[in-house]
């Protein structure tokens, strides 16, 4: 049987012990670039896709995307499914900037009573249309505020968490009252989940515009 060269094999252990080195001193893979695209059916993954019934007449909806944000999605989804969001205003609206919604107090300072949610940034831009989670100057502070882009601001973009984009209904979104907070703001009818299949809320009931008479009148006197 032929002996194989120490010469040769001592070579090839270098060789090997080499390229493990060189392998441990390379720099990490870059992070993997999540999918850009937004699917526009409403109709596709109803579970993902989200309506807001506003005020002003209108319904957006907003397909969420898991696979930017997967705690964000779940957070909201869960709020929504509570019925958190309905009744709540959009209290800071910046004309070609974006309107911000969220709080219960209609202040910019509330949330809800789950904990505070870890950053979840990422490499998606933020667009017209899209929607992302509002914090404080913590990173780790979103909560249930979060703010639909009117137009395109890239100085956001790695500082907050994109979690969606609308995909119907943007036309509403650019009617929405003004303010910080607006005189007369908009505000959520009704937030759900496609998948639930709940019915649009109706027209308020008409106000009763009948003539008090005066035993009602009386009856309303304090002692």
């Amino acid at each position: 049987m032929k002996m194989r060269p120490l010469v040769s094999l001592a070579l090839g252990l270098a060789m090997v012990s080499g390229s493990a080195a060189a392998a441990q001193d390379a720099p990490p893979p870059p992070a993997p670039v999540p999918p850009t695209f937004v699917d526009p059916d409403v109709a596709h993954d109803p579970d993902n896709v989200v309506y807001l019934d506003l005020s002003n007449g209108g319904r957006v909806a907003f397909r969420l995307m898991p696979l930017w944000a997967p705690t964000h999605v779940e957070r909201v989804k869960t709020l929504v499914r509570q019925g958190f969001y309905d009744g709540i205003i959009f209290h800071r609206v910046i004309d070609g900037f974006m309107a911000q919604t969220g709080d219960p107090t209609g202040t910019g300072a509330g949330g809800s009573e789950l904990p505070d949610l870890k950053a979840e940034f990422n490499k998606l831009p933020h667009l017209r249309g899209t929607v992302s989670m509002a914090r404080t100057n913590d990173p780790d502070s979103a909560n249930s505020q979060f703010f639909i882009v009117f137009y395109p601001r890239f100085s956001l973009d790695r500082k907050y968490t994109v979690f969606g984009r609308v995909i119907d209904g943007m036309e509403f979104v650019d009617s929405i009252q003004r303010g910080e907070p607006p005189a007369n703001p908009t505000r959520i009818v009704q937030a759900s989940l496609a998948s639930d299949n709940k019915p649009r809320p109706g027209p308020r009931a008409p106000v009763n515009t009948a003539a008090i008479t005066a035993d009602q009148l009386s009856n309303s006197k304090s002692d």
